[in-house]
């Protein structure tokens, strides 16, 4: 599970930016939302509210540039635009069968290189106190190795930089670095990255192919969040006596992200049962009811097997019943072990009173100096925030940051040739 994420100079980011899951014990509401370990706390779930264009999908790139390079392959990262300077810098904390590591790296996105990668395993006492134990440090930068094994020390100077340490090396020759390798690719292999607006089906048509107790799990939560709906399954086209010939341009998906041309063909093996008739889901279904059957596989096989969600633009084509109802099912004291971190627009989900501990909602600001991510749990009750507090009217005057502020009354006046217009006129 993540426990934190740290960013500077990459994408829209250029000072240090840093969210925390880790829930702050000081409030007894909402247990359910916390998956409690010993000495560690961490949040079921956490959401980002801002602006269009300030930086809430760059933190999902973040999190997937971790990701890719703990996979080892190209992490995809970008410096910011507005300062010289090519090093970008990542972190996460994260919890791994139970132990709490720390894994910080600096790439040089020009020369495509690793310049700095340290991970470190973190224990905490029963006061809370927190000591760290480095597995591994390559400071290329200011030439500071620090390793248990003292062969990889000597050989760091002469290896390559283009990935990651333990994908360097023989692993099976050293005890450390087979231990790093297999600590980042267990836990980065539990991670699904996905945009609402493009997401795909895959995961959820791989699951229905196989019938088994997920791909029942599977069905039952696509007709739970969709009353009319009867049934959902996957079939063979001449069961749903459907003549390909006849499907015209007008009769495909509503958006590109759902019209895959390869997986065009099992796309319409889906069928979707209203009073007790079959029809194809890919031509009668709405793009709404589309996305919540590609999301479906992420969040069931989460819940499952205890793995992490990242989603970017949840409420997109969704109804906000929906959206409350998935992230209550991640909240819910029954889930034990998956996670979903994602950005959203519906003002619907900022309830602390009936639905979030007030750390689990964050917010992204952009001034013309840098960007800004802040929890709602940085506000005090003598700032007016508390746990009984309308949020949503709070946020909605502005109170909270994070909100645009658009001034399209000066296109219309324009488009209508009227200038000059004082602001006290409008």
């Amino acid at each position: 599970m993540i426990i934190e994420i740290r960013a500077k100079n990459c994408f829209a980011f250029n000072e240090e930016i840093k969210f925390s899951l880790e829930a702050d014990m000081r409030s007894k509401k909402f247990f359910s939302n916390i998956h409690q370990r010993e000495q560690i706390n961490i949040l079921k779930s956490l959401c980002f509210y801002g602006p269009n264009n300030v930086g809430k999908t760059c933190l999902v790139k973040c999190i997937r540039a971790i990701k890719l390079a703990m996979e080892n392959k190209d992490p995809e990262l970008d410096s910011n635009l507005f300062i010289s300077n090519d090093i970008c810098e990542l972190g996460i904390t994260f919890l791994n069968l139970d132990r709490v590591y720390t894994y910080d790296f600096k790439y040089d996105e020009n020369k495509e290189v690793y310049v700095y990668e340290k991970i470190s395993e973190i224990f905490k006492d029963k006061h809370g106190n927190k000591t760290e134990a480095i597995l591994l440090k390559k400071d290329t930068i200011n030439e500071n190795y620090i390793c248990e094994d003292e062969q990889i020390i000597q050989m760091i100077p002469a290896l390559s930089h283009s990935k990651l340490l333990c994908y360097l090396v023989d692993e099976k020759k050293f005890e450390t670095m087979s231990r790093i390798k297999e600590i980042i690719t267990t836990f980065s292999s539990k991670i699904d990255i996905v945009n609402m607006n493009n997401i795909p089906i895959e995961k959820t048509m791989n699951i229905m192919k196989n019938e088994n107790n997920l791909q029942a799990k599977v069905v039952n939560f696509i007709k739970n969040a969709d009353f009319y709906l009867e049934n959902f399954e996957y079939l063979n086209l001449d069961e749903l006596g459907l003549n390909i010939s006849k499907i015209g341009e007008g009769e495909k998906a509503d958006e590109k992200a759902l019209d895959i041309p390869e997986y065009l063909l099992d796309q319409m093996r889906f069928a979707s049962t209203y009073k007790e008739q079959r029809v194809p889901s890919f031509i009668f279904d709405s793009t709404g009811t589309k996305k919540l059957t590609a999301l479906a596989g992420y969040v069931v096989e989460a819940l499952e097997q205890g793995r992490m969600v990242i989603v970017d633009e949840l409420d997109s084509s969704l109804h906000f019943k929906i959206t409350r109802a998935i992230v209550s099912m991640f909240n819910n004291e029954l889930n034990t072990d998956a996670q979903m971190i994602f950005t959203v627009h519906d003002i619907n989900l900022l309830d602390c009173k009936r639905m979030f501990r007030k750390e689990q909602i964050c917010f992204v600001h952009k001034d013309s100096q840098k960007v800004y991510v802040y929890s709602l749990g940085d506000f005090t009750a003598q700032q007016g925030v508390r746990d009984t507090t309308d949020i949503i009217e709070k946020y909605k005057k502005g109170a909270l940051g994070a909100i645009p502020n658009p001034e399209l009354i000066h296109s219309i006046l324009e488009i209508n040739g009227i200038r000059g217009v004082s602001q006290n006129d409008e």
